[in-house]
């Protein structure tokens, strides 16, 4: 990759900044109902996608910290999340093009658990200082397309009103730094600006010129034909 993203990793650094002093706020406001502990991976097991700008800086700090042996064995764990995930999405896919309705598909993906590929055997997180924001408020309320969410294990009671995150809002500002570097750099892809992908896609994809819509694909060369010598 030619591009140097460091002023668009230094705008998603600040929001992941403002992701963790909302949630140190709300867990010192209500220390009884936030649950989270080390080896808690309740989390490492929920379906969410990134943003382009997410999934750069993920796979960017992934390659950084890992390589050789330990970085071939966690592309392997990606790869295989990577299918699963493909395939529970592909059914749902397939159930709505079959006229299933729309909330029954989403809350049975809801029910989905899929390994993070980046939990170890410890139950901890092998890239837990760059983790995605998702997981940073992991924990407390927040709310998505105006549905109320929080984790399972917490203290926090239906029907009561406590502070909630705002991940739509959230969203849209990753969104919008991506699609800031998309201007930027020129890019021919400008709907990248809407790319979500899994965790274990960021950490396998080749996010290359070509991919950032900054450079075309490689022309093959065609072997000359070989001239069939006539029969004397």
């Amino acid at each position: 990759m030619s591009v140097d993203l460091t002023s668009y990793f230094e705008k998603y650094e600040a929001l992941v900044a403002q992701a963790d002093g909302v949630f140190d706020r709300v867990k010192n406001a209500y220390s009884d109902c936030v649950k989270c502990e080390e080896k808690c991976a309740d989390c490492c097991f929920a379906l969410f996608d990134l943003t382009l700008i997410e999934a750069l800086y993920i796979h960017h700090k992934f390659n950084e910290k890992y390589q050789g042996s330990d970085k071939a064995e966690l592309l392997e764990k990606s790869n295989r999340a990577d299918r699963r995930i493909y395939k529970i999405k592909r059914k749902a896919y397939n159930d709505l093009q079959g006229g299933k309705n729309e909330g029954e598909i989403l809350a049975a993906m809801a029910l989905e658990r899929v390994r993070c590929p980046l939990l170890n055997e410890k139950e901890l997180c092998d890239l837990y200082e760059h983790r995605p924001i998702t997981c940073r408020f992991y924990g407390v309320p927040t709310a998505i397309g105006g549905a109320g969410h929080t984790c399972g294990k917490s203290g926090f009671n239906q029907g009561e009103k406590y502070p909630t995150v705002n991940l739509d809002a959230v969203h849209s500002k990753l969104q919008q730094i991506s699609a800031e570097l998309l201007r930027d750099i020129q890019s021919k892809n400008i709907k990248l600006a809407d790319l979500l992908v899994p965790l274990s896609s960021a950490v396998i994809l080749d996010f290359d010129d070509v991919f950032l819509g900054i450079a075309d694909e490689p022309v093959e060369e065609k072997s000359p034909k070989r001239r069939s010598r006539k029969k004397k």
